[in-house]
């Protein structure tokens, strides 16, 4: 089973970080962006610009310009991010027949599957950017 974003989603992602961490210091710009998350910089306009139109970020045009969160960190889910820029993240297709699910009744692991699912929907809902862009925990395991 894979769990992955595409490149428009690890960037959209990392962009967001680095606007959370950023806030209260007021505008970066793609270039400062760009260097402090390693995004290809030909790349971030794009992806700004999904996020911008998504209600997440805001732009100041001009040389002094730049970016910044729409609304406060703590408002903005790490779900937002990801379907503002992939879209729709629930599964369309069944994980047995590959063909869309109902069409001849549900296969045996459906309920399973999309119940999975949900609970992951669930908790990069309440993941939010306050919560990842803060300073790390370190514990067991890291």
């Amino acid at each position: 089973m894979r769990l992955e974003l595409t490149k428009r989603g690890d960037y959209a992602v990392r962009a967001m970080l680095a606007l959370a961490r950023g806030s209260g210091n007021g505008l970066l710009s793609a270039r400062r962006i760009s260097d402090a998350m390693d995004i290809p910089v030909r790349f971030l306009p794009q992806v700004l610009s999904d996020l911008q139109r998504g209600g997440l970020v805001e732009a100041a045009p001009g040389r002094a310009g730049g970016y910044r969160l729409a609304r406060d960190a703590a408002d903005i889910s790490l779900l937002d991010v990801i379907e503002t820029v992939e879209g729709d993240t629930r599964r369309q297709s069944c994980v047995l027949r590959g063909g869309p699910c109902g069409l001849d009744g549900t296969c045996d692991v459906h309920d399973v599957f999309f119940e999975g699912q949900e609970a992951l929907r669930q908790e990069f809902a309440r993941a939010t950017l306050a919560q990842l862009a803060g300073p790390r925990q370190t514990g067991e395991g890291d």
